[in-house]
Formats: C-alpha cells, sequence, structure tokens
C-alpha cells in the first residue's frame, strides 16, 4: 500500500506539500541526512546551496534505493540549510521539489547555523515506507 498523502482542507491549499502522511503497515525506513558528499567523502561545491542540494538529493536516491524505496515511498522529509538567507532557502527547496515531483509529500524547511561537515550547506533526511 502506498504512502496516503494528507491535505486538510480547513488549511491554506497554496502550500507546495501534502500537510501529512499516513504509513500503512510495514516497515518505516529512516535515513540519516543525505550530505553533499562526493565519492571520497569531500564536500562538493563549497558555498553553492543549489549545487550541494542537487548532489544531496543524488546521495538520497541512492541511500532510499539501497533499502528498497524511491523518493515515492517517502512520507516526510526534512531539508537543513546552514544559512539566514531566505533566497539560499528557496534556492535549496527548488532543487528538493523538483527531485520529489509530483510527491509533494510533507517536509520541513530550515534555516540552520551550521551542518557538520566543513563547507556544508544543506542537508536532507526523510522517512520513507518500504512496502
Amino acid at each position: 500500500m502506498p504512502v496516503e498523502l494528507v491535505r486538510a482542507p480547513a488549511l491554506s491549499g497554496d502550500v507546495p506539500y501534502a500537510y501529512a502522511a499516513v504509513a500503512p503497515p510495514g516497515s518505516l525506513v529512516f535515513t540519516a541526512g543525505a550530505c553533499p558528499l562526493d565519492a571520497d567523502g569531500a564536500v562538493v561545491a563549497p558555498g553553492d546551496p543549489r549545487a550541494q542540494a542537487e548532489v544531496v538529493m543524488a546521495n538520497l536516491v541512492v541511500a532510499l534505493a539501497a533499502s528498497g524505496c524511491t523518493l515515492a515511498d517517502v512520507a516526510k522529509s526534512t531539508v537543513y540549510v546552514a544559512s539566514a538567507d531566505r533566497d539560499d532557502l528557496v534556492a535549496v527547496w527548488q532543487v528538493v521539489r523538483s527531485a520529489f515531483g509530483d510527491h509533494d509529500a510533507p517536509s520541513t524547511l530550515l534555516g540552520v547555523a551550521a551542518l557538520g561537515y566543513p563547507d556544508q550547506l544543506v542537508e536532507v533526511e526523510a522517512v520513507a515506507v518500504r512496502g
């Protein structure tokens, strides 16, 4: 059974995501935060949140695949951007939304002071449901 995305009629319909998701009985998959790391463990594109977001989403797809899932199985994601600049948050959000396509599962977008690796600006974690 797929993830059921819930839209609350009493809340604004002008948001680009569902307000909640219901997971059927089965296996929940919790990813670690996907980071903008290359195959050697180096942070890519220092200073470029959009480019880092592209790598982060590609890495998230790989982690989900290794767990038997795709982005369409994600019930909830959290997007962290090490910036107080709203333009950076929006740029990252556009990359994340594009990767998810029509699957507009609930997501939280946060500007944070710092992330774990030097020069890291973006991290995305997800909860998915393996069918």
